[in-house]
This record gives structure tokens, C-alpha cells and sequence, in this order.
């Protein structure tokens, strides 16, 4: 995740309620290695058949879920060990007639704090007002045009853009902090501009930027990814737009780490500030370093963008288990600089901060999940010289 808005001028609007005010100087210690933010894929099952989604949701629930017993049992163990944030999510979570008992054990709680991924069309005013009461600080509710026909179509469902809305309206009048989050392709990226105004406009508290990734039905829109120009005029664009919506919403860049060095490039005029920028980049984390994602099924994985690696399952033992020093499939993650083996990830400086990009469109791209991200374009070599960083080091 890259807090753009943090970066370019000092200020977060939900991060900052999350996480506490953090900025370049100041990066958040809000999660570690061993006590990650977890994304919670509560169940496939979903009322959208959306073209990229990462899990394969499906119409009907699946049989190998959780049950009401073991998922409230994990809330429980998140609790005790101290788990900063759960993000519930799915499929679609709200689709789930048990999700108000699976959440009790957290509520009002100090840790984990809450918060709801969602595509919003199932927000009535009595689901909104009960999330509040449940203590939920964020809902994140997924946008992806400010067309309704080219939200709708992405969705897989006509209508879903006007119920989306209902469900946005209706969260925020129950005094939500609400943002959206907006899949990133060749075909929507220009229309940025547009969704942020939209979204200043509607009282949206936060923008995030997700980077079409090609996983789950993903890969079957693999021709969407924005190109290299794309993303250059994206990163360009947002510092701009960031400025003048800073005080009142904040925007954040997911699944193209890579991004924040162009972005902190952009920023620093002096090494000292480029490497703080650097530091900042760092404390945000990647998949399996500061966050993980527990499936429907139990099964923890390093983040729903790596989904054919399993870390264990909370069935089997307990996620605190799971989440150790001792597990050896958790360890590629932890030093993922280690394993990068595409000839210009293995030899960047910034591999560890960035991860390498996306392990899904590198697998795509190349057939090696430690291979090459091929949407980076970042001239490390470059940046390495200006900066006086060694290109044997990894930051």
C-alpha cells in the first residue's frame, strides 16, 4: 500500500484514525511481522459476479466454510494475541447470516480495530447503524466508474452501481468513515480524476487505488492491466490531486508498490528525504509481511493476491501457531528478498520494501511466481546513483 496523500503532504484522514497521525519523518509501527492486520475472506459466496475478482465468489455458499462455531473461535484467538485491524471481507461478508455473531467477540474491543470490505449493495440503514454500534471504523465500499453502466458491467450485475450508492449514503449517515476502492485497469485509469471529485463530493473519506492484479478470475482480463504510460501519468497525476484533497480525503495506491519509489523520486530533493519516504514505504508492509488473509475455507495465506500458497490453517492449529518464526512456509515472505529471482527484481535494491511488485502477475507474465512484476518500469539504476545507494544493498 503506498499512502499517497501521506506522503506528498504530511496527512491521512482514515490512516490516521487507524493508525494514528504518521508521517515521512514519523512512519506508523501500527503492526510487525508476527502481528499482522488481517484480511478476513469470511466466505466465496457473493451477490455480484464481478470480471477480476481475486477469490472466484461464488452464487451459492460453499460447504467447506467455516462454521458459525470455528470462525467465532478465531475471533476469540485474534483478540487474545492482540491482532491490530481485521478486514472482513469475502465474497461479499454481509451475505453471511452469522456475520454479527462471528464479529461480537471483537467488538468493542481495542484490538483488532474493524473495518468492512464490501461492495456496499447490502448496507440498509439498519446494517449501517448496527456497524457503527459494533465499533467498525472504516468501510471500504468498491467502485469502480463513476458510469453506473461501466460499474455495472464490471460488476457483473445491472443495478449494482444505484445499490452501491444506497449503501454508501446510508453508511455515511450513520456516521461511518467510508471510502471506496477502485480496480485500476487500461480502460478506467483516465476516468481518476473524475472518481476523486465524485468521491470529495459524496463526503468519500478515502480513495484506494487498487492495481488490477491477475489472480482468480483476474487473469481472464489480463489485457486490462494499464500500461507503463498509464501508471506514469497516474503516479504524476495523483501527487497533484493529493495536494488538493488533503485536508478532507486521503489517497492510497495498492497492488504497485513499485509506484512509491517513482512517487518518493518525485518528492524528496535531498537523499535524507528520500529515504525517509523509503522508511514510510517500508512500515506499510506486503503480502505476508504485516498483513495476512484467512480464507472461507481456514486456510491462511501470505495475502488474497497469493492464493496457491497455503501458511496453514486455523482448522489445524492456532493462527498464532501459524503466524511464527518456526513456520517454515511463512519465512519467503518474511525475507522475500531472498527469493526474488527474476533477473530485475533479484538485482533491485528496493526488493524487500516493494516485494517485487505482484507474485500474481508475475506468475502470469513469466510462469514463476518469484519472477519479474511486468507492470514495474522503475529505473533502479538510476535511482541507486542519484541517491548514492549501492545496488548490492537491500533497504
Amino acid at each position: 500500500m503506498i499512502p499517497v496523500t501521506v506522503m506528498v503532504a504530511g496527512k491521512g484522514t482514515v490512516s490516521s484514525r487507524i493508525k494514528g497521525h504518521y508521517n515521512a519523518r514519523r512512519p506508523p509501527s501500527f503492526s510487525d511481522l508476527y502481528r499482522p492486520i488481517v484480511f478476513w475472506n469470511i466466505t466465496y459466496q457473493c451477490n455480484l459476479r464481478c470480471l477480476h475478482c481475486y477469490i472466484n465468489a461464488l452464487r451459492e455458499r460453499s460447504p467447506y466454510e467455516l462454521t458459525t462455531e470455528e470462525a467465532v473461535r478465531v475471533s476469540e484467538e485474534m483478540v487474545r494475541i492482540g491482532i491490530p485491524l481485521v478486514i472482513f471481507s469475502g465474497g461479499e461478508p454481509l451475505v453471511r447470516e452469522d456475520f454479527w455473531k462471528i464479529v461480537e467477540p471483537m467488538a468493542g474491543k481495542q484490538r483488532p480495530k474493524l473495518s468492512l470490505s464490501t461492495n456496499g449493495t447490502l448496507i440498509t440503514r439498519d446494517v449501517a447503524e448496527k456497524l457503527a454500534s459494533y465499533g467498525f471504523m472504516y468501510v471500504g465500499i468498491s467502485i469502480d466508474s463513476i458510469r453506473p453502466e461501466w460499474h455495472d458491467k464490471f460488476r457483473g450485475v445491472r443495478g449494482a452501481f444505484e445499490a452501491t450508492m444506497r449503501g454508501i449514503k446510508n453508511s455515511i449517515d450513520a456516521g461511518l468513515d467510508v471510502g471506496i476502492r477502485t480496480t485500476i485497469t487500461r480502460y478506467n485509469v483516465k476516468e481518476v480524476p473524475d472518481i476523486l471529485k465524485w468521491a470529495y463530493e459524496h463526503g468519500i473519506r478515502r480513495v484506494s487505488l487498487y492495481i488490477l492484479d491477475t489472480v482468480g478470475r483476474g487473469v481472464s482480463i489480463k489485457e486490462w492491466l494499464p500500461t507503463h504510460e498509464q501508471l506514469r501519468w497516474l503516479a504524476d497525476m495523483l501527487i497533484e490531486e493529493a495536494r488538493k484533497y488533503a485536508d478532507s480525503m486521503e489517497i492510497l495506491i495498492v497492488r504497485g508498490q513499485f509506484l512509491g519509489f517513482y512517487i518518493a523520486d518525485k518528492l524528496a530533493k535531498s537523499r535524507e528525504e528520500f529515504l525517509s519516504y523509503i522508511k514510510l514505504l517500508d512500515a506499510q508492509g506486503n503480502c505476508g509481511r504485516k498483513s495476512i488473509s484467512i480464507y472461507p475455507d481456514g486456510t491462511v495465506k501470505p495475502c488474497q493476491f497469493i492464493d496457491w500458497v497455503s501458511l496453514g490453517n486455523v482448522r489445524e492449529k492456532p493462527l498464532k501457531e501459524i503466524l511464527s518464526k518456526k513456520n517454515e512456509a511463512f519465512k519467503p515472505f518474511l525475507e522475500i528478498e531472498k527469493h526474488l529471482r527474476g533477473p530485475r527484481c533479484s538485482a533491485c535494491p528496493f526488493r524487500r520494501i516493494c516485494g517485487g511488485g505482484s507474485r500474481g502477475r508475475a506468475l502470469e507474465a513469466t510462469g514463476d511466481p518469484w519472477g519479474d512484476d511486468p507492470l514495474c518500469f522503475i529505473d533502479y539504476h538510476a535511482l541507486a546513483q542519484k541517491y548514492g545507494i549501492s545496488l548490492s544493498e537491500v533497504l
